[in-house]
């Protein structure tokens, strides 16, 4: 449901992520709420003291839908000041409609203090700002209005930063593609919907994994799509706009959605409908042609290109960027390549002006970093980092234009390595010390649950062992039956705004519960002698067969410590129709092998000495990724399945495969 997920949102921002969302809060005592508006009160009173407050303002965009902002700028109008924009689908209302007192201007103080005009706007379609909405705030023309008119102020410098985390980073990539002459520098946070197609992942913005549907944007949409809201006459005045917002701040109240129970309907595509969503872009027709429903879209579907998400391919991004990303989020993949995509094609010197910082958290939790930070129920250490000292030093880099040093002592690429617990640096991504090692899965058939005989070996794949004749297949290859209606749950893992629907929520979780059901494949190394860093892509090659005409193979890398403990790391799934392309449907024929390739999952941990490095292999990880109902058809207009059996096979012939990035080979 919306509300929690703006929660989790808001709590998870770093300071420059505009916390701008409805939270919904535990219940305050009497004294707890006098003590956060007296707090409150006194913050809003410090920022009336330096800044000129400008609140609802509304933008003109040439179609005459006008876009709602807050500026807060220095008093001193003797100079021209840089801008930092956060332009984001939530919720920034400065009063706190609930609590009956101002929202925290913490970060406005901060930025004005500082010596910048901070302006929060919302993006078409949300609370103040008129028009409907879709995906990452388009039409992008927008964007270039929005920016003119910022550059055009007396006040302005003419140079604006982007900042934000989730969905207000993720219009960023478009946006900077498009080489507005105000911007000058952007800063996304947990950007992974803003990504369409880069190097080997094609999600389209989250929407897709391997071809599978990421469901996590379905309970988002949920509270995203409001095409039916109140709004105020265009005639309504600043003043009593602003005089309405301490009333109403046009945040719906969603009715509490069980996502566990209702991600379980089908058809898939009525699952909003059917727990009384709004209508919207997920599944009906929308007043302006953006290209069809989104769930009926295939991942090369043309319709993705019309709308707010960054295409490598058209879509050239020459502007300075400092990037963050976290190994816990549901996108860090498409991520890193869209950085490592922009350092290899930017142009001149901007090429070199590409940083990275990847934490061990989950989405957005940069700042939720402690002494010990427990992602999950995983201890990583202290994995603190000075975010606030970085954001602005870059923005006084090239906002201001101090020659400040930051870039010559900050490094390319920093990023945390779990296990290790503490944070490294690098040149490129990944470490140019990573090299590839491969291991090979082996068993003798029985490679079911985490009792079964899989094995990851750093061996090549041998001939079937003589010995008793298998049930399963001539070359002992592990079966498991995967049943659409009782398919593989999901626990923790490497997700965002999940809600309700993953027991566990996200991040690290002892698997080994999950590794007793017999539709779960477990492969397992030796334990290490030495230990060993793996930090970079890490891809399954897979040797499949199965008796339906399309199915699922998801895996899952983990770490496995010498009590047993199984902590998961990251995980992929591939669609087996489009196992030789998104552009293509090529079905399977019953009980023909097929070697597939899952999209590379990425992470930095060190595997200590007595660790082991495990690999779970199922046909489904429900609700993280929509079930396929083996029939063949769409898949999201069915309510009828039938049950897989599936096979992974491992012989000389069919070596299946891991394939690490590994800094420091095992012995």
């Amino acid at each position: 449901m919306r509300s929690l997920r703006q929660a989790v949102t808001a709590a998870l921002c770093s300071t420059l992520c505009i916390a701008a969302v409805a939270q919904r809060r535990a219940p305050l005592t009497a004294e707890e709420a006098a003590a956060l508006i007296t707090k409150r009160e006194g913050i809003e009173k410090q920022l009336e003291d330096v800044a000129v407050i400008d609140r609802k303002v509304m933008i003109p965009m040439k179609d005459g839908i006008r876009i709602a902002a807050d500026i807060y700028r220095p008093k001193d109008t003797s100079k021209k000041y840089p801008i930092i924009l956060s332009r984001t689908p939530y919720n920034f209302n400065f009063w706190d409609v609930k609590l009956g007192t101002w929202r925290d201007m913490t970060t406005e103080l901060d930025a004005v203090k500082r010596g910048y005009v901070l302006i929060e706007m919302n993006e078409r379609g949300h609370f103040f700002s008129e028009g409907n909405y879709d995906i990452l705030g388009t039409p992008l023309t927008d964007s270039d209005e929005e920016l003119d008119w910022m550059g055009a102020q007396p006040w302005s410098s003419g140079k604006v930063g982007m900042i934000g985390c989730s969905s207000t980073a993720e219009y960023q990539l478009a946006v900077a593609s498009r080489g507005n002459k105000n911007l000058t520098t952007f800063i996304p946070q947990s950007f992974g919907a803003g990504v369409g197609k880069v190097g080997p992942y094609n999600e389209q913005g989250n929407w897709y994994r391997g071809g599978a549907v990421q469901m996590l944007f379905i309970d988002w949409i949920y509270g995203e799509q409001n095409q039916v809201r109140p709004m105020f006459p265009p005639t309504t005045s600043q003043a009593d706009l602003i005089k309405a917002s301490k009333m109403f701040d046009l945040a719906p109240q969603m009715p509490p959605v069980d996502w566990a129970k209702a991600f379980t309907h089908l058809p898939e595509k009525d699952i909003i409908s059917a727990v009384d969503g709004p209508k919207g872009i997920y599944s009906d027709k929308m007043p302006v042609d953006t290209g069809g429903a989104m769930i009926e879209r295939t991942p090369n579907d043309p319709a993705w290109r019309k709308g707010g998400i960054w295409q490598s391919d058209t879509m050239p991004i020459n502007l300075p960027g400092f990037w963050f990303m976290t190994w816990y989020d549901v996108s860090t993949g498409p991520n890193l390549a869209a950085y490592n995509f922009v350092r290899s094609t930017a142009k001149g010197e901007v090429a070199n002006e590409q940083y990275a910082v990847i934490a061990p958290t989950l989405h957005c939790g940069y700042k939720r970093a402690t002494e010990h930070t427990v992602v999950g129920q995983r201890d990583m250490g202290d994995a603190r980092l000075d975010w606030d000292g970085m954001t602005y030093a870059w923005f006084d880099h090239f906002l201001k234009g101090e020659d400040n040093g930051f870039l010559q002592k900050t490094p390319k690429v920093q990023y945390y390595t779990m296990g290790m617990n503490k944070w490294q640096h690098s040149e490129v991504w990944p470490p140019a010390t990573a090299k590839p090692v491969t291991l090979t899965l082996t068993s003798g058939g029985h490679a079911n649950t985490l009792h079964g005989d899989g094995v990851l070996s750093m061996a090549p794949a041998a001939p079937a062992p003589k010995a008793k004749k298998s049930k399963i297949s001539p070359d002992l290859a592990d079966l498991f039956v995967y049943d659409p209606m009782n398919p593989t749950p999901s626990y923790g893992g490497n997700v965002c705004c999940a809600a309700n629907s993953i027991p566990g929520t996200g991040g690290a979780l002892d698997q080994r519960k999950m590794e007793e059901r017999q539709d779960i494949l477990v492969y397992t190394s030796q334990p290490f002698k030495d230990g060993i860093e793996v930090s970079g892509p890490i891809t399954a090659t897979l040797y499949v067969s199965s008796d339906v005409k399309d199915t699922d193979v998801t895996v899952k890398v983990l770490d496995v410590y010498p009590d047993g403990t199984a902590y998961n790391l990251d995980e992929t799934i591939q669609r087996l129709r489009y196992r030789d392309g998104d552009d293509k449907i090529v079905w399977m024929e019953k009980d023909k092998v097929y070697k597939v390739t899952l999209t590379p999952m990425n992470t930095s941990n060190f595997f200590l000495p007595g660790h082991s490095i495990r690999l779970e292999v199922a046909g489904a990880n429900f609700p993280r990724f929509d079930r396929n109902l083996n029939t063949g058809g769409d898949n999201f207009s069915e309510t009828t399945s039938v049950i897989a059996h599936t096979r992974i096979h491992h012989t000389p012939q069919y070596p299946s495969t891991l394939t690490l990035s590994v800094v420091k080979p095992a012995n």
